[in-house]
């Protein structure tokens, strides 16, 4: 599968004054797993709720496979969507809320859903306001892939999980997009977890997107930076992410596509979470870009 699955331009989301979303750009390959990642208020649901038609922009273009998002059934047929709280009908046995799927849906592939379920012993007759945490959230899932969207959307599916349960989930998951092509954005706060998983990254901040791509590329780009030079001027294609300094130590989380040859340079790849966590902690990378001189206190 080729093309762009989601195209987002100058996207923003107002609430009167309040911006959730601003100025949000970024595009998923058709058949990419993209994590999104964020601290609670970042506006992480409100871009999911955008991508399934429930939230319309107030700015900017949001296309899914070739269309603008909208609340038409023929779009809502295209997406699946698994909200944070796992919503089911609290009194449905899990036979009752397959029906139901089944008769709201004219793609839905029973076999898939009655399947996925077997592998993670739900049982049929039991009520969904009985299951566990991690039973509910197969079942939300088998829901939603039964569906067989194009786009599946997952707002923090792993929250309620131990970790047997999490890395069993994330399996499910993975092994239904490969099996469907399906294009899959999910929102965690479980860095570690989602890396194992996922091939794009989306890290956002107050409504702003701070980095998005391709997971291969982002991680060949940044690197850390260690000298015991009080101050080391860069090239003008590195752009410092973050910097520290202890006494004349001088470390620095950079982004650039050529080497760093200089000797006195000791240079190391970052994990994915500090990575991250660079980002997000960055109060303005505007500024950051700007700052080449490692250990300037100006």
């Amino acid at each position: 599968m080729s093309g762009d699955a989601v195209v987002a331009e100058s996207l923003g989301r107002r609430y009167g004054q309040f911006w959730a979303l601003r100025e949000c750009t970024f595009t998923l390959p058709a058949g990419s797993i993209t994590a999104l990642v964020g601290p609670n208020g970042a506006g992480k649901t409100t871009l999911l709720n955008m991508l399934v038609g429930l939230l319309p922009a107030s700015t900017g273009r949001l296309d899914v496979f070739g269309s603008p998002v909208s609340s038409h059934p023929e779009f809502l047929a295209q997406v699946g969507y698994l909200a944070q709280n796992c919503p089911l009908y609290r009194d449905y046995t899990v036979a009752d809320l397959l029906h139901f799927g089944r008769a709201m849906n004219p793609g839905w592939d029973d076999d898939v859903a009655r399947r996925r379920l077997e592998r993670a012993d739900v049982p049929l007759n039991r009520r969904a306001g009985k299951l566990s945490g991690g039973q509910e959230a197969q079942v939300g899932l088998a829901l939603a892939v039964a569906k067989q969207p194009r786009l599946l959307v997952l707002d923090e599916p792993l929250a309620a999980l131990d970790p047997l349960a999490r890395r069993e989930f994330l399996q499910s998951l993975m092994d239904s997009a490969t099996a469907a092509g399906m294009t899959v954005v999910l929102s965690s706060h479980l860095i570690g977890e989602l890396e194992r998983v996922c091939d794009h990254l989306i890290v956002i901040r107050g409504g702003q997107i701070r980095l998005a791509g391709d997971l291969d590329t982002i991680r060949e780009q940044h690197r850390w930076v260690d000298t015991a030079r009080h101050a080391t001027r860069f090239p003008r294609d590195v752009r410092v992410i973050s910097r520290s300094q202890q006494g004349r130590h001088v470390r620095a989380l950079v982004r650039t596509s050529t080497p760093l040859l200089d000797p006195e340079l000791i240079v190391s790849p970052p994990g994915l979470e500090e990575l991250v966590l660079a980002y997000l902690d960055s109060p303005d990378l505007a500024t950051a870009d700007r700052a080449r001189l490692v250990g300037h206190r100006g």
